[in-house]
């Protein structure tokens, strides 16, 4: 749930990059991050574990508007994917305003993305939100491999109700920005439903 800085005149929101380990999470964050005005951006936090990363940052993008003369300040996360780090996914959806799936396009890749994605529905109804209920977008990222599953394949396993949809590649930058301008505007729209 937004967070209201009366003092700054900024809504805090929070948006979760969900997903299957190694699939792009950190990547998404990172481009994001090193194209962002430093004007507009917090310092980005890294928790690093044995073999994963929860990274952390906020930014103030002006393009996006004010609601009732407040700002918007998007706090963005990557989740660790490993499955065992699963307490540590719920903590970091808590409050949570939109999210971003990032599937691993590789064929092999398809029943982790599928674990993951009902993993993320379940963690959700655990702090009484359901997926299609919040704003979120599904991010094909890798589609630079040789071996990838056919967008029409992906979306019929991961997509079905049709969620706004980008196809990536985060690595060079290619539909990053595009996922988080729509996550961003979900967000939003949500807010200025409810009157922030």
């Amino acid at each position: 749930m937004s967070f209201i800085n009366y003092a700054a005149r900024e809504i805090n929101c929070k948006i979760v990059y969900y997903g299957p380990g190694l699939c792009g999470k950190t990547t998404n964050l990172q481009y994001v991050y090193a194209r962002t005005n430093p004007d507009l951006k917090g310092k980005m936090i890294s928790l690093a574990t044995e073999t994963e990363r929860t990274l952390f940052f906020d930014f103030l993008p002006l393009a996006l508007g004010e609601i009732r003369g407040f700002k918007a300040r998007f706090h963005l996360y990557t989740v660790p994917g490993q499955v065992f780090y699963d307490a540590s996914r719920k903590l970091i959806l808590k409050g949570v305003d939109g999210a971003v799936f990032v599937a691993d396009s590789q064929e092999e890749r398809m029943e982790a993305n599928i674990e993951s994605l009902e993993n993320l529905q379940t963690n959700l109804i655990e702090h009484g939100l359901e997926l299609g209920k919040i704003p979120w977008v599904m991010q094909y990222n890798k589609r630079d491999l040789p071996n990838v599953t056919p967008i029409e394949e992906m979306r019929r396993q991961l997509n079905p109700t049709g969620v706004p949809e980008f196809e990536a590649c985060a690595t060079t930058g290619e539909g990053v920005f595009e996922t988080l301008k729509a996550t961003a505007k979900g967000v939003l729209s949500d807010l200025r439903k409810v009157g922030a």
